[in-house]
């Protein structure tokens, strides 16, 4: 029982960090940056809108676009030498940037996002539809604040009740003429 349990514990932050991994950073997601055994270094912050952070010795670090991952890579390089031996360095998000929904909705705004979050779930946190809600006529902004080859920023696409939220988006719920 002991070995299935720490079996699964491995299997579990394996996925969580696998997608953590995955996940772009972007202006409003609240970071947390820790150097071992370096207090001074170590700093919880929000991205800003420029999508840079202004990190101790360094001054402001282009961020955005990023995963934790590369964002550990490129402070290593920039740490390692002429101010560290050899940092030990870790990413992690604290609070995600959050997601909108808008138009026909029972209580529209932003919403704090959750990972594997999907359109109707996202409307369910939005109260639901109104009478007047068309369920077929759902739109979705990305964030376009963050560049990705994968992500076509900025233009509304139509999208089903099962996609998949990011960070971000912003979803608009069209209404019904009937």
């Amino acid at each position: 029982m002991l070995r299935f349990l720490s079996l699964l514990l491995v299997f579990i932050s394996g996925f969580s960090n696998a997608n953590e991994n995955a996940y772009v950073l972007g202006a409003g997601d609240v970071i947390a940056i820790s150097v071992y055994d370096e207090p001074d270094l170590s700093i919880e912050l929000r991205i800003g809108m420029s999508g840079t952070i202004s990190y101790p010795l360094l001054g402001d670090v282009q961020v955005a676009g990023l995963s934790p991952k590369e964002l550990e890579t490129k402070l290593f390089e920039k740490l390692k030498g002429s101010y560290l031996v050899s940092p030990s360095i870790s990413v992690s998000i604290v609070e995600y940037r959050p997601f909108y929904v808008t138009g026909e909705v029972e209580r529209p705004g932003s919403f704090p996002f959750h990972p594997g979050l999907t359109i109707d779930r996202a409307i369910s946190i939005a109260g639901g539809f109104t009478e007047r809600a068309s369920k077929s006529k759902i739109y979705v902004v990305h964030d376009h604040s963050v560049n990705s080859e994968s992500t076509k920023s900025g233009r509304k696409e139509r999208t089903e009740l099962s996609d998949v939220v990011r960070p971000g988006d912003v979803i608009t719920v069209e209404q019904s003429f009937f």
